[in-house]
Formats: C-alpha cells, sequence, structure tokens
C-alpha cells in the first residue's frame, strides 16, 4: 500500500512539474500563405494584415518571405507607415527569399524594396506575444488599517508594514507541496 502512494504521489508530481514549464514547439510561417510575398490585389490591400491576424506568433518562431523580383525590408515603425525604403533594419533582396527569425516579444515591421509596392498594400505587421507565465507582476496595494468613528482597532498586533504577495502558482506549489507530505505521513 505504502509503495503504490509513494509511486503515485511521485508520478502526479512529475505530471505538475511537466504542466508548469509549459512547453511551445517553434514553427515557420510562410508569409501570404500560397501567394507569398507580392503586392496584393487592389481590391485586397489589407490582405497581410488580415494574414497576420490569423496566426499567433511566439518568440523562436521564423516567416518565410518567399518572393520574385521584389524585396523584404525590416523596418521601423515609423518607416512602416510612411512606406520608407531609405534605412531599413534588414534588407533581403536575393531574389528568392527570406526567413526572419522572431527573436522578442513586441511589434516587428516589414515592407516591400519594390517602388510603390508598399503603398498598394505590399507591408506586415506581426505582434510576437511574450513567453507564458512571464507577464509582469500587478502592482502589490496596502491598504491602511481600518478604523471606526471610535479610533484605531484595539489590536495586540502592531503591523510591520510589510506587503505580503504571492502568485497563483506559488500558492499551487505549496498546497501540492503540504498535499503531498499529508499522504506521506498518513502511511
Amino acid at each position: 500500500m505504502a509503495s503504490r502512494l509513494g509511486i503515485f504521489c511521485t508520478s502526479a508530481m512529475a505530471i505538475l512539474v511537466a504542466m508548469s514549464v509549459g512547453v511551445i514547439a517553434v514553427k515557420e510561417f510562410k508569409v501570404g500563405g500560397e501567394v507569398g510575398w507580392m503586392v496584393p490585389d487592389a481590391t485586397n490591400t489589407a490582405m497581410y494584415s488580415q494574414w497576420a491576424e490569423r496566426h499567433r506568433f511566439h518568440i523562436g518562431d521564423s516567416l518565410t518571405f518567399e518572393y520574385n523580383n521584389d524585396s523584404v525590408l525590416v523596418v521601423n515603425k515609423y518607416d512602416y507607415y510612411h512606406c520608407n525604403t531609405t534605412e531599413p533594419i534588414t534588407a533581403f533582396n536575393d531574389g528568392n527569399s527570406a526567413v526572419v527569425k522572431l527573436d522578442r516579444p513586441g511589434p516587428f515591421y516589414f515592407i516591400s524594396g519594390a517602388p510603390d509596392h508598399c503603398n498598394n498594400g505590399q507591408r506586415l505587421l506581426v505582434d510576437v506575444m511574450s513567453p507564458h507565465g512571464r507577464h509582469p507582476s500587478p502592482p502589490s496595494v496596502a491598504f491602511p488599517p481600518e478604523t471606526d468613528k471610535q479610533g484605531p482597532s484595539p489590536s495586540t498586533l502592531p503591523s510591520s508594514g510589510v506587503v505580503v504577495s504571492a502568485t497563483l502558482s506559488s500558492v499551487f506549489r505549496v498546497l501540492i507541496a503540504g498535499f503531498v507530505t499529508f499522504l506521506w505521513s498518513a502511511l
């Protein structure tokens, strides 16, 4: 009986640890799908925006731009919105394809370097998601002690002024550890 419970507890802990790690597979996206990187039709100038909205991009993913007689420029926000091709961060113009690794969270801006292509809709904004579990913690809020009309409450313990905060994952880990300890002591 004791060995079964120990195996159960060990297996449960292994599963919980695996769940808390959160593995994300990296993906390679072909920009524009089957059409690739080209000037959109005049009736579909939002095609790259719509394509990006259908996907979720994570750190480590990559974008493949396939094109002919064109180029891909990685630009800043201003140059993206103004279709400015004069000072790209990076330029790909080998006439075949370009692969860009998404190595940080936040926006990435791409435009065509060919004349008027960007103005006709050949530009792409990709927003890379922050890693799971790495969102900034919400600020801690300390409330003053409650008082009634007769003055402060007759507390015998003075406040230390220390704000205690815990994340859900830390509370979860403490609860699991307590549960495992309880089961183990029941043997």
